[in-house]
């Protein structure tokens, strides 16, 4: 899936990777996708419900080993 943008959040304790999203979120245009990396288990219901609430579609989450990964599309 193609990003217009790649943001490391690994490492990160919640809330941080939300907070990271949404000022990335902030700078791209509607349709663009956000591909983000996460450590923080929490991560995943956390920007799942984030995604929502915000207008956003979660085009896909996968999970590398440690790294959970997601392709998010600004609305």
């Amino acid at each position: 899936m193609e990003a217009a943008k790649v943001l490391d959040a690994t490492g990160l304790a919640c809330p941080m990777p939300i907070v990271k999203t949404k000022k990335v979120m902030n700078e791209l245009e509607v349709g663009d996708i956000l591909e983000v990396h996460a450590t923080d288990k929490g991560a995943k219901s956390d920007l799942a419900a984030w995604t929502k609430s915000g207008g956003h579609e979660l085009m896909e989450d996968t999970e590398e080993g440690d790294v959970l990964k997601f392709w998010i599309k600004k609305g």
